[in-house]
């Protein structure tokens, strides 16, 4: 008898993220049959419109509703899926600070194994599963074979599937009466927004990126001279902000803003899961690097190795050229 598949829906504002839509494209490479179920938990009527969201693009929905799920908290989240899972369910998740929180102590109540990152993975055959997570900063791939003979779960590395399509019909069934007692240590406090700063990456269609490769503060007028002949803005990985060269919103990551570009340029900028896992959309990504084993060349539809204090001012010119 094959293993359920579940994956478990983060969400916002009465909307799934796409993290989530991810999630459910590799859950169908553990389940081909498509027999996958979306755990979406929460509280009031947003959490009606997320279930609603599912349900045309997964066949079936387990609406999770309670008082103390109103706000992402880990220790009432592994409470609340230990009661509903079934024994030996195969859970997926997104690779995220709540994935990170909540995956390894549920792995553990629910004895079976966590592996964390995942970037592909084969069908199961024989109670197997292959997998590939990256070591070092994406410098090295790891393949894992894992007994998932007592479930599994996994936490997916964001942008390593596409967005599951529109298209199903699926069924929303209410488990909340099912939940158990969701008491614990945590307490929600309030929500902290980022900085909207003088300027609204998250809705630019063109970014110009700099890392750690720019090499000094200076030389950020030369990205930003290109992100102009782009019509463009100019945005940044974490080194740039922790070195006061430019401000907090400008930053793209997990630890930063979550942008959908048409295009990204990436200069210096050595392709960190941190960094891409804010990358959303599949932009057209150009990547410029004297590294040719920076990771970003995985990622990267087109990649130039060069040092990009030579190369930006010729790229600039030649598009300024070009009217």
């Amino acid at each position: 008898m094959a293993q359920e598949v579940f994956v478990f829906v983060s969400h916002r504002g009465g909307k799934a993220d796409d993290s989530a839509l991810e999630l459910l494209s590799a859950a169908r490479v553990l389940s081909p049959d498509g027999s996958v179920t979306a755990l979406v938990s929460g509280w009031g009527t947003e959490l009606d419109q997320v279930c609603e969201e599912m349900a045309g693009r997964c066949p079936e929905i387990w609406k999770l509703a309670h008082e103390g799920l109103a706000y992402p908290n880990a220790e009432a989240l592994r409470k609340c899926l230990l009661s509903v899972l079934p024994e030996g369910a195969l859970l997926l998740m997104a690779h995220d600070t709540l994935g990170m929180d909540l995956g390894p102590g549920l792995s553990v109540l629910l004895d079976s194994p966590f592996i964390s990152d995942v970037k592909a993975m084969e069908p199961p055959q024989d109670g197997k599963l292959r997998l590939v997570r990256e070591e070092y900063g994406g410098q090295v791939s790891t393949h894992l074979s894992c007994d998932i003979s007592r479930g599994a779960v996994l936490s997916i590395r964001s942008g390593s599937f596409p967005v599951a399509q529109e298209g199903a019909a699926g069924e929303v069934r209410d488990k909340s009466p099912d939940i158990g007692d969701l008491s614990c240590g945590r307490r929600f406090l309030k929500v902290v927004e980022a900085e909207a700063g003088e300027v609204d990456i998250t809705k630019e269609e063109i970014l110009v990126s700099v890392g750690r490769g720019i090499e000094d503060e200076d030389n950020i007028e030369l990205a930003e001279d290109l992100a102009k002949a782009l019509g463009g803005v100019v945005s940044c990985s974490r080194p740039i902000v922790d070195a006061k060269w430019l401000e907090k919103p400008r930053q793209v990551g997990t630890s930063g803003k979550t942008v959908k570009p048409k295009v990204y340029l990436a200069l210096g900028i050595s392709g960190s899961f941190q960094h891409l896992g804010g990358l959303k959309g599949s932009p057209f990504i150009v990547a410029v690097n004297k590294n040719p084993k920076a990771p970003i060349f995985q990622v990267a539809d087109v990649g130039v190795v060069d040092d990009l204090l030579e190369f930006v001012p010729l790229l600039t010119e030649r598009i300024n050229d070009q009217g």
